[in-house]
């Protein structure tokens, strides 16, 4: 099953790209790798079930099960252990990856408080870019009610560019939101 935002990526986006750059080979046009979603649970080392809420909202959000990450290393004045949950993360790839890049365009986006678009500095100099938000209410799977606090996640894109420019120009082709 293809999803709307894929098929736009064979049908449109590879040849614009193609004709930008001069491409000689298909297999050298940038395309989106993987999706990387990575909410910290801080409050998890005072309160255990802090951790299981964001794996609940995290695999709302996602439609695919988070992976508990755990601190690597003890910390006294956090009062945390080395090997304690702390966060989860989620990857995702092919077609729930683009799924994720369409929702979060055209629906998570603009219910953004205040929001003037995205950042267009925030590429790593590798092609990859990582947005950040503030708030987990801007995805409409989340239900206000049952929210117990405000969690913030990192969203990062892995592209397959060269460089940020090329990136740059494959988000501006999934009409990313650039200020």
């Amino acid at each position: 099953m293809n999803v709307r935002l894929q098929e736009k990526y064979k049908s449109e986006i590879t040849s614009i790209l193609k004709n930008k750059y001069n491409y000689k080979n298909n297999l050298e046009i940038p395309k989106l790798q993987k999706v990387v979603i990575n909410m910290g649970v801080g409050e998890a080392v005072k309160d255990s079930k802090k951790i299981d809420l964001a794996v609940n909202e995290l695999a709302a959000i996602t439609g695919q099960k988070p992976v508990i990450t755990k601190s690597k290393k003890a910390n006294a004045s956090f009062k945390l252990r080395e090997g304690m949950p702390i966060g989860v993360k989620v990857t995702l790839r092919k077609s729930k990856m683009y799924e994720f890049v369409d929702r979060f365009i055209n629906i998570a986006l603009p219910r953004v408080r205040d929001f003037r678009g995205v950042n267009s500095k925030s590429f790593d100099g590798n092609g990859n870019y990582a947005i950040g938000l503030k708030e987990q209410y801007v995805f409409p799977e989340i239900e206000y009610d049952n929210v117990d606090s405000v969690r913030g996640m990192d969203i990062i894109f892995v592209t397959s560019a060269k460089s940020d420019e090329e990136a740059k120009a494959l988000l501006d082709a999934f009409d990313f939101p650039f200020n």
